[in-house]
């Protein structure tokens, strides 16, 4: 039988490479990192000049795109942005091709890594961090001390030494930074990475001004693997945390009428984040992951329940709306607390009060 002739195959069409088409959050989300990050890198170091629509939407390119995706490859393999924000994609290119090249010459004659010195800040997060499978996926981590808030890590112990200072808090406030990098001088500490709950984005810009990275929980094991990855292959660079859009801010609103004054004070806390780290890691053994998830629904119930206290004892500006947010937040959280519980006697798992 004659062979059958092949029909070349249809070329795509061209890929319009030069449109604006892509809001800042969409950016933000390919690329990994926070916005936050990406206006401070545009009005710092003048990395891009996006387009902006009537309504004063930045619009990126999809050659802005490849090009902003070179220069967060490279700063995370430890390039300091103000030294490469102008170059064009051509360059940026050449310095990623040495860079892979000296990477593979380095692979074929692999060297043991020295353990990431840690100062953990946060109730059980060091727990966390010493589960057997994020170690193994984490690479390694040498917890040097713990401390329960960034204010009693600044009290280090004379010539204490770090190289990351990575703290859990379940909300973050503008404050903050300041103790925190007290913190990070107290232990000669190169770099300092935050998980947080919530926060406001006056909160987060200035945590990324400062050139801290950040994290927002919650994050199962490979994704808190895959940033720590990250944070101590360059531990004196800042890494992007995952990408929240531009709708970070936490902006819950919801009129106040009879519901409001129905809402009784909630019951204090059942489990604290140690207990439902230790849960959810016992529940990644099951073929259900329906354990895993209700924790960590409590865990950001929890962590928001708090956010909204804080808010509320801040000032009088929406006291009663902050109030009621953390009284809808608390008796959420009553009632999941109730379903973990339930939850762990069909399972069978062993859930610490």
């Amino acid at each position: 039988m004659p062979a059958r002739k092949m029909r070349p195959a249809a070329l795509p069409p061209a890929v319009d490479t030069g449109t604006p088409r892509f809001r800042s959050g969409a950016v933000a989300r390919m690329l990994r990192m926070p916005v936050a990050t990406l206006r401070i890198w545009e009005r710092r170091y003048g990395v891009s000049a996006p387009a902006t629509t009537p309504a004063g939407h930045r619009l990126y390119s999809a050659l802005d795109v490849q090009r902003l995706a070179l220069l967060r490859q490279l700063t995370e393999h430890g390039h300091a942005i103000g030294a490469i924000a102008r170059l064009d994609i051509g360059s940026l290119r050449e310095v990623a091709a040495t860079h892979a090249g000296t990477l593979a010459n380095a692979r074929q004659a692999p060297q043991p890594r020295r353990p990431i010195q840690v100062v953990v800040v946060g109730a059980g997060l060091a727990r966390r961090l010493r589960q057997p499978a994020l170690r193994r996926m984490a690479g390694p981590l040498r917890i040097v001390a713990e401390r329960e808030s960034p204010t009693a890590a600044g009290k280090a112990p004379p010539a204490a030494r770090a190289d990351l200072l990575l703290v859990r808090s379940a909300s973050l406030h503008e404050e903050m930074v300041g103790a925190v990098q007290a913190a990070t001088r107290a232990w000669s500490a190169k770099s300092a990475a935050v998980l947080y709950g919530f926060g406001t984005q006056k909160a987060l810009d200035a945590f990324a001004d400062a050139g801290i990275a950040l994290l927002r929980e919650p994050q199962d094991d490979r994704g808190l693997a895959s940033w720590l990855e990250r944070l101590c292959t360059t531990p004196g660079a800042a890494p992007a945390g995952s990408a929240d859009d531009e709708a970070t801010r936490d902006a819950l609103a919801m009129p106040l009428g009879p519901m409001a004054m129905s809402l009784g004070d909630p019951p204090p806390r059942r489990y604290d984040d140690a207990t439902l780290a230790d849960f959810a890691g016992l529940s990644s053994t099951i073929a259900c992951e329906c354990p895993r998830h209700v924790a960590e629904l409590l865990v950001q119930l929890s962590h928001f329940e708090a956010y909204s206290a804080e808010c509320r004892s801040r000032g009088p500006k929406d006291a009663e709306l902050h109030a009621y947010l953390a009284r809808v937040a608390g008796s959420a959280r009553a009632l999941f607390e109730a379903a973990l519980e339930r939850v762990a006697i069909e399972e069978g798992l062993v859930l610490r009060a």
